[in-house]
């Protein structure tokens, strides 16, 4: 028999020389260019940066907390900085059709310049449009203008006067209006003084009056015609002054802004807006003053001011539809925009319109229009995180139709899904031209690339994020320098080179592999806060070895109450987990609990117990569903060891049940399948096993052990329960082989395997691990076919015999033929 050898203290665990690191502190650092490890990643990166072609968005695919997001915004604005800054896009008002807006382009800087510009004009208006109508000159021409007006009045009816006069007829004013009567001398005729009159004259008095009448008529039938003649002068006249007075202040603006049409396109429609509308400067500023308009008031079409727009509140309404609303400027930042949008809502994602609550009702223009991230980044860079854009209603569908159709609209959900069908605004589209980067773990990715056919068509550039890079010569310095990194980014204490050595090895640890360091950015900051906290506590300034230990302790301290609880309650008895003597059917099976963000390992007592049977192998958990599938298939391939092993030549009349006892929650994974064939070969085999050994490791149907996760926890949870009740020498763990690689213990699991207290046996075969926990020979096939005598394998092929040559056995052979047969 060929016992397999525990492994050596030094392969239990790979520790960082200091002496080897080239540096005495971190402060010799100078941080590095690079990623370590991110080849892959930074390819992608450039590639997606790079390319300038619709559907090559980037997704960024790493666990939380890797540093995708640092990776991908570094290099994004790298290369946004040397890129030019975006057009300037703004929305004015719309003055054919105000629910509307129009929205211009302006180059990078000038929209701030075009929104000043237009305030200052509008306040210039303000000023100038009254001042032009109080000046003498204006008031002359109006006041002419109503003198002709009333003259050309009162000359018809002078005229009318004096023809009554000559046929002794008076035009008097009544309650009624104008009426034409009889005169004498003077002296208004009364009915019955007109009656004494003689026949002749009486009759020749009507029609004169008849004519007169008639003539009253016409003029009065012109005077709405004159009105409206009066009027029409007046608005002419208005126009010209308003006209004089607003086209040096826009012809100003004309020159500065020459170059561009739609911006010269919209002062035109400003200037004639203004034109149109000067009834309501006057009105503002005679309100402004606290009086009313004056006389001579203009009269023009054009929107007038009432209702809920009256008064103040309707003077800033009418003037802002000559201000200018800007949705960004990035001239002063310089380079293309990086945008983190940290709440992707609907409306956070492609911009609102804003309403204000005025007498009980709500009213919109579109300064109320707010721009989104998409407005935001337009022209550079987008970067979202893809879990929060999927937990926001209807915003990663709203994302996907802007990315396809090229442009950004505006419009709320009501509108979007029809929820409403009142008047609102409808500003115009703006053109789209942004590189959006989503941040997400790997199950994400690979569910939207499953389940969403447009994700692949919208996100063709996958950044896959490394988290664990390779522990060797080359990357050792440049984890060094990656740790100096995280220091002065969070401005702490410089570590000394004991200290990154022990950040290091901690490293390896979370990447569960000695030639790995984990490179997940977020628990080694939180490890380099925390221990720069407990140098401060002691008053140094640097961080050691010991600072970065005393971490360690107290976030295990904090976060392992329900291990203590576990190794209490084998402690007490309560689990039963026996670490001396042997037993039949029966070993300590680890698994690995995982509680947040912390795991550790537990032993658990596996049994198996062996009756007549038509060769199954009964896995309790499964039956009662408490088997998780992997573990089933564990078990499964367990029978199909069994089978090829000792069932090639006869079948097994063999009935198994394995179960995990005082197993009150559910079981997954294969990493204990190789246990559970040593406790049934155990069983049929009636050898003990001793119970101060642990197994883990799953099985191949050829009986190989192969490799399991988890593996450092589970040997440190059996030895924390064995250190409990008292290292005796005699307790130890079987690991698989391939394990060994894995293998980063605690410095006390070294030390008592130094002190010969604690043994880790790497684990090939079935056989090898049969002979460490029975201490017998597993015995091989000779060249008869048979295995030697006083062999596990021998005792478990002979008992399988005897129970396939019993009367119960035959007849369970027969059963089985017949059952097959049919």
């Amino acid at each position: 028999m060929s016992i397999v050898a525990p492994l050596s203290p030094d392969a239990l665990c790979r520790k960082t020389d200091p002496s080897g690191l080239p540096f005495v502190d971190t402060l010799e650092l100078t941080g590095f260019d690079e990623w370590p490890g991110q080849e892959r990643a930074i390819e992608a990166v450039q590639f997606g940066i790079g390319i300038k072609r619709a559907g090559y968005n980037m997704f960024a695919l790493g666990s939380t907390g890797a540093g995708k997001h640092t990776l991908v915004r570094h290099f994004i604005e790298e290369k946004a900085a040397s890129e030019a800054v975006p057009a300037n896009w703004c929305y004015v008002h719309n003055f054919n059709q105000p629910h509307r807006p129009n929205a211009i382009s302006l180059p990078a800087g000038r929209g701030v310049s075009f929104k000043k510009d237009m305030e200052e004009l509008t306040e210039e208006l303000r000023v100038a449009i009254p001042a032009a109508f109080e000046s003498d000159d204006s008031r002359a021409r109006m006041e002419a203008l109503e003198e002709t007006f009333k003259a050309r009045g009162d000359k018809a009816f002078v005229d009318l006067q004096n023809r009554a006069a000559e046929k002794n007829t008076g035009l008097i004013r009544t309650p009624m209006g104008l009426a034409l009567a009889p005169v004498h001398e003077g002296e208004v005729l009364g009915p019955e003084e007109f009656q004494k009159l003689p026949e002749a004259e009486q009759e020749t008095r009507r029609a004169d009056m008849e004519v007169l009448q008639s003539e009253l008529q016409d003029i009065l039938r012109q005077i709405p015609k004159w009105e409206t003649e009066h009027r029409e002068q007046a608005r002419v006249l208005s126009r010209e002054i308003a006209t004089f007075s607003v086209t040096h202040l826009i012809d100003e603006l004309r020159g500065a802004y020459k170059d561009l049409p739609d911006v010269l396109e919209h002062l035109d429609a400003v200037q004639d807006d203004v034109v149109e509308n000067t009834a309501n400067f006057i009105a503002a500023k005679a309100r402004e003053l606290g009086g009313a308009p004056a006389q001579g008031f203009p009269a023009q079409g054009g929107p007038q001011i009432m209702g809920p727009d009256s008064g103040e509140q309707g003077d800033a309404s009418f003037i802002n539809r000559y201000h200018v609303n800007l949705l960004g400027d990035h001239a002063a930042d310089g380079g293309a925009p990086v945008v983190y949008e940290d709440n992707p809502t609907h409306g956070n994602l492609i911009g609102r319109i804003e309403h204000i609550a005025q007498m009980g009702a709500l009213l919109t223009d579109f300064t109320l229009i707010k721009p989104g991230a998409l407005h935001r980044a337009n022209g550079g860079y987008l970067i979202l995180d893809a879990r929060k854009v999927l937990m926001q209603p209807f915003a990663w569908e709203e994302l996907k139709r802007t990315i396809k159709s090229g442009e950004i609209r505006i419009e709320s959900l009501g509108q979007a899904m029809s929820f409403v069908s009142t008047v609102s605004l409808e500003p115009e589209p703006v053109p789209l031209d942004v590189k959006i980067i989503m941040t997400g773990d790997r199950r994400l990715y690979y569910m939207l690339s499953a389940m969403d056919p447009e994700f692949s068509e919208l996100f063709k550039v996958a950044v896959d994020i490394e988290e664990d890079i390779d522990r060797n010569s080359e990357m050792v310095p440049l984890f060094a320098e990656f740790i100096g990194n995280l220091i002065d980014r969070d401005g702490l204490k410089p570590l000394d080179a004991d200290g990154v050595a022990r950040v290091m090895d901690h490293a390896a640890r979370l990447a569960g592999d000695s030639e790995k360091l984990s490179s997940h950015a977020e628990k080694i900051a939180d490890l380099l806060r925390e221990a720069d906290y407990w140098a401060a506590q002691s008053g140094a300034e640097q961080v050691g070895r010991a600072d970065v230990q005393r971490a360690l302790d107290a976030q295990t301290h904090r976060a392992d109450r329900v291990r203590e609880r576990t190794q209490e309650a084998v402690r007490r008895g309560i689990v039963l987990i026996d670490l001396k003597g042997a037993v039949t059917g029966q070993v300590n099976g680890l698994s690995v609990l995982q509680m947040g963000g912390f795991s550790f390992g537990q032993p658990s007592r596996i049994t198996a117990s062996v009756q007549l049977g038509k060769g199954d192998v009964i896995d309790i958990e499964r039956q009662v569903e408490l088997g998780g599938p992997l573990h089933s298939k564990g078990v499964m391939i367990l029978s199909g060891f069994l089978g090829q092993r000792f069932g090639a030549t006869a079948p097994m009349a063999l009935k198994a049940s394995l179960v995990f006892e005082q197993s009150y929650g559910g079981v997954d994974g294969d990493s204990a399948s190789s246990a559970e064939v040593y406790a049934l070969l155990s069983a049929l085999s009636e050898i003990p096993i001793k119970q101060s050994l642990a197994v883990t490791g799953s099985v191949k149907q050829q009986g190989v052990v192969q490799a399991i996760g988890g593996v450092n926890e589970k040997i440190k949870g059996f030895f924390d329960v064995c250190k409990e009740a008292g290292l005796t020498g005699e307790h130890g763990v079987l690991i698989p082989e391939s394990n060994v690689t894995h293998l980063m213990l605690r410095d006390d699991v070294v030390e008592a395997v130094r002190d010969g207290k604690f043994q880790v046996y790497p684990i090939k075969t079935i056989d090898e691990g049969i002979e460490v926990l029975t201490g017998v020979p597993a015995g091989a096939l000779n060249e008869t076919g048979d295995y030697p005598d006083e062999t596990v394998n021998a005792a478990v092929a002979q008992r399988l015999r005897d129970m396939s040559e019993s009367p119960s056995g035959k007849f369970m052979r027969l059963n089985r033929s017949f059952s097959s047969s049919d």
